[in-house]
């Protein structure tokens, strides 16, 4: 059996203002969606890139005929067809760029040695999402996943490490699929170092860990009040105000629960007011494997990983040729008060513009939801259970 394996970790052609409006909101149900699969039987933190797993997942459907790939685009909540969805990725990747955040996502597309590759799917990978080919030998199956996870890391910066094992790899993989994700920015102003203190954080309502706790006394942020969630919600930009990121508190210490259950409206777009905040926030760091495959089959996509059935003969050969074997992803997150230094030595207020006192506190010490969107596409999701920052 002739397989590929696909892993991620981390123009002219413009689509009308409705069209993206309806793939952003599309890409947020599919967010909620892989977030509700993670939670079963799951008491850890969580992080996930659901526009990494979109964009190589899309991808593949471009190759997919038939069934295959109208089982992707559905599950995914993507355009009814590859021809929308190709151009809705074609209009979104600029979008999420900014001059004053680093953003990588790249595409790349291991291929056996002297495997032919169909012109029109090669002509796609490159012009729609901008992906490279390199020929490799999977039968060297350890040159082969150093070679792939020695790229990640590049793009990356040095972040995810050891995504493909050479187990992952043998004779019968054909391709390699890899979307690899990296976000680093620095907060629009920043939490002063000095401020940082141990403080403790209620992992259930009578249970608590201390740690690393940053504080901001008092600034002007976007924030929202839900009766319905029952949570406090706070956006926190980084500069430039092109990227933020969200916290959505629960009121309650023990009230992560009615967050997971109502996880897309945890992603709508509140009706946030201007207000002056003090926000005390932990720093957290987390890493996470995933195994999206069982996720994919729980949301309806199954032909694909059937050699059977399969049919992605636009990428190669004949259906029946390829299946998909094995669909994972690696991420990481370090939330603190990096990248603060040039924003501090620019930022310093005179006695005279003293900020006001906060007229609410955002004191996120017990479990919380956060994503990180730019332009309205999220680009990762998680929660946290208990801070770990070491």
């Amino acid at each position: 059996m002739k397989s590929f394996l696909f892993v991620m970790f981390c123009f002219a052609f413009a689509l009308a203002e409705d069209e993206l409006s309806e793939f952003i909101s599309g890409s947020r149900r599919f967010t909620g969606a892989i977030y509700n699969q993670l939670l079963v039987d799951n008491k850890e933190n969580i992080l996930v890139s659901p526009f990494s797993a979109e964009t190589v997942l899309a991808l593949t459907q471009s190759g997919a005929k038939g069934d295959t790939g109208g089982e992707i685009r559905t599950s995914l909540h993507l355009p009814n067809t590859a021809e929308k969805t190709e151009a809705a990725i074609k209009s979104v990747l600029p979008t999420i760029q900014s001059e004053h955040c680093s953003l990588v996502t790249a595409n790349k597309i291991y291929v056996e040695n002297e495997y032919p590759i169909k012109e029109d799917f090669k002509r796609v990978a490159s012009d729609v999402y901008q992906a490279q080919f390199e020929n490799v030998e999977f039968a060297k199956s350890t040159d082969a996943a150093n070679e792939i996870n020695k790229w990640v890391e590049e793009q990356t910066n040095n972040k995810i490490h050891e995504l493909v094992s050479p187990n992952d790899l043998d004779a019968s993989t054909r391709i390699v699929l890899v979307n690899a994700l990296y976000f680093q920015g620095n907060w629009s102003t920043p939490f002063d170092p000095r401020l940082t203190t141990k403080a403790k954080f209620f992992t259930t309502s009578d249970t608590t860990v201390d740690t690393p706790t940053m504080y901001k006394e008092s600034e002007q942020f976007k924030y929202y009040e839900s009766e319905e969630l029952d949570a406090q919600i706070l956006e926190v930009p980084f500069m430039g105000e092109e990227a933020t990121m969200t916290f959505v508190l629960p009121n309650k210490k023990e009230g992560i629960s009615i967050l997971d259950k109502q996880i897309d409206k945890v992603l709508e777009n509140p009706r946030y007011t201007k207000e002056w905040v003090q926000v005390l926030l932990p720093k957290f760091k987390i890493e996470s494997t995933i195994d999206f495959k069982p996720i994919l089959e729980e949301l309806g996509v199954e032909k694909a990983f059937d050699i059977f059935q399969a049919d992605f003969s636009g990428i190669a050969g004949e259906k029946g040729e390829l299946a998909i074997a094995k669909v994972s992803q690696k991420t990481y997150i370090d939330v603190n008060e990096i990248g603060v230094e040039a924003a501090a030595a620019t930022d310093i207020s005179s006695n005279e513009n003293l900020p006001p006192t906060a007229d609410k506190f955002f004191i996120a010490d017990h479990p919380f939801v956060f994503y990180i969107k730019i332009h309205d596409v999220i680009l990762f999701e998680g929660r946290v259970l208990v801070p770990d920052y070491e």
